[in-house]
């Protein structure tokens, strides 16, 4: 099992008051921003970062966003370039870049491929369609936000893979002459993984790519079905999809005792949590998902979302209900209520702190020692049998020193009990078996990639909860 590390790098710093009048962390006035803080906190991640190297992590994983103090990492090529140099032997997993925004392909392939050469081969490039936010940020139209994607991962790989010089003629893109001197490390390209929510057409399209699927902590019962249409759609493609096809993303955080653990923990809920990401205006804009597909996420969303992409938002969204799509307007919701003035500030964190415990029990968030966290982590292990793990310190106002308490446990105790669950379910990652490298013969019946009797047991997540 190929283990991450991850953090969004927040800004700690923010004022919560101020994100949950805003009702998201997307759109929170730049004027809370203080330089002083930022070197600080950017020279403080990347030193963690290397901590984990230090204490038993495989990889770094880093994201990107933009314009939300959320996560800081608004260039995160810049801070792989940084750990190229200052780490020795993780991986540095990009997930992802986000194509639609990026206006020159050619130069992005210049970029990784120098990251790739710095830390002699160890980079992971992922490519994300990015957040709803991210298209109004860089002024790209949603509309298109599928076809530029597609046509800059395309235009990516055939600087890396198709001698140049060379003309690129293209419905997005245009150039008259290819020929990036800066190539990849890695031969023919760097492995390339995708992460996702819960898109179907995502899963589809990595599947028929053969790259691995970063499931970003979505619910395990929608996370299962992802899983199978993986599966079917790699049977179809002709071969057989496993356990190097697939990772997972889990919010964590550790502490030396249940009660500072505890304590610790509600920091996954600052501001309202990974689902106050942006509100429903910035999440879905007009365009950026088809019909069909919001439709899809109405229906297999909890209140729960990595970026913002809850039930309660597609459901209702302050210009209006999505009614046109056959998705019924809902009333009551806290935001809503926040924004007409008919609850304070006050009231509506309460609100948001009182769904700690729930968010716990669905396994929204994992928060103790490593004694009691290493078996709801192997829970998910034994339903969704992933070849690559994230590990995600929760977000807030932690101390530095809480941070790599937090890494350090994780490296002495939960690491070394997660690789031995992996060894015994079977698990192996994706450098240990090439993802797709395995033919299937049509007919024939394909491996399992889930467990359903481990899945009963995994606690169904509660709709009120957010995080």
């Amino acid at each position: 099992m190929h283990i991450m590390y991850f953090t969004e790098r927040p800004y700690r710093d923010v004022p919560e008051d101020e994100v949950i009048k805003n009702r998201s962390f997307f759109g929170v006035p730049n004027r809370f921003y203080d330089a002083q803080v930022g070197a600080r906190l950017y020279n403080e991640y990347l030193d963690e970062d290397v901590y984990a190297e230090e204490v038993g992590f495989d990889a770094i994983m880093l994201n990107e966003h933009h314009g939300n103090p959320f996560c800081m990492g608004a260039v995160m090529n810049v801070e792989a370039a940084i750990l190229a140099r200052i780490t020795k032997k993780v991986r540095i997993v990009l997930l992802g870049n986000p194509l639609p925004v990026v206006k020159n392909p050619v130069r992005l392939a210049e970029e990784l491929a120098e990251i790739d050469l710095i830390s002699k081969g160890r980079l992971v490039p992922g490519w994300v369609r990015g957040a709803g936010s991210e298209q109004i940020f860089n002024q790209a139209n949603p509309a298109y936000n599928r076809e530029y994607f597609n046509e800059a991962h395309d235009l990516v790989l055939a600087c890396w893979t198709k001698p140049g010089p060379f003309r690129w003629e293209g419905k997005h893109f245009n150039f008259r002459y290819v020929n990036p001197w800066a190539l990849p490390y890695q031969k023919p390209r760097p492995p390339i993984w995708i992460p996702g929510v819960i898109s179907a057409e995502t899963v589809v399209w990595c599947a028929k790519h053969r790259y691995p699927y970063i499931g970003l902590g979505t619910a395990l019962q929608s996370t299962v079905e992802l899983w199978n249409l993986y599966g079917q759609t790699a049977a179809d493609e002709g071969y057989m999809a496993g356990t190097e096809n697939f990772g997972y993303l889990q919010q964590i955080h550790v502490a030396e005792t249940e009660e500072e653990a505890q304590k610790q923990g509600r920091a996954a809920m600052f501001g309202g949590g990974a689902a106050n990401f942006s509100r429903p205006e910035h999440t879905l804009p007009p365009g950026y998902n088809s019909k069909e597909a919001t439709r899809r996420l109405a229906k297999q969303a909890t209140d729960y979302g990595f970026l913002g992409i809850t039930s309660e938002k597609l459901k209702e969204s302050q210009r209006g209900d999505l009614r046109h799509i056959g998705i019924p307007k809902q009333n009551g919701d806290t935001r809503d209520k926040l924004r007409k003035g008919e609850i304070s500030v006050e009231e509506a964190k309460k609100k948001i702190y009182a769904n700690y415990q729930k968010a716990q029990d669905g396994l929204q968030i994992i928060i103790g020692t490593p004694k009691t966290v290493i078996p709801k982590l192997k829970l998910i292990m034994e339903v969704l049998r992933p070849g690559v793990f994230g590990l995600f310190q929760a977000q807030g106002p932690l101390t530095t020193q809480q941070r790599l308490t937090s890494i350090r446990l994780m490296g002495q105790e939960v690491l070394p009990a997660m690789r031995e669950i992996a060894k015994g379910l079977g698990i192996v990652d994706p450098f240990e078996r090439e993802p797709g490298s395995r033919p299937y013969t049509s007919g024939t019946q394909y491996d399992s990639l889930v467990d359903l009797e481990a899945l009963k047991r995994a606690p169904k997540r509660d709709e009120s909860v957010r995080v």
